[in-house]
């Protein structure tokens, strides 16, 4: 049986810590958690069936064409959060 993912997921993921890092914007997890949902929301989603070896050729083969839109929604995303954050400033 197969099951259906978002790659779009997968692709933020795999970029998020870097990107928080890089912007010195707090790591905790709820701030984590808030910067990939607004991110998510940005992006159109791309479905994919999880067959073994179906979904990482999926993701090779979006990751090119997708990494700038990728990059563009998870810095708007830390700017968002960065701004607005939903815990007091320590």
């Amino acid at each position: 049986m197969s099951d259906v993912c978002n790659v779009m997921e997968s692709l933020v993921e795999e970029h998020l810590d870097k990107c928080i890092k890089n912007a010195g914007v707090c790591s905790c997890e709820l701030c984590r958690a808030d910067i990939k949902a607004l991110a998510l929301n940005k992006l159109t989603p791309h479905y994919a069936s999880t067959l073994k070896g179906n979904l990482i050729t999926r993701i090779d083969n979006m990751r090119v064409q997708a990494s700038t839109d990728v990059l563009a929604a998870i810095m708007e995303a830390i700017s968002i959060v960065k701004t607005h954050p939903r815990h007091d400033n320590d």
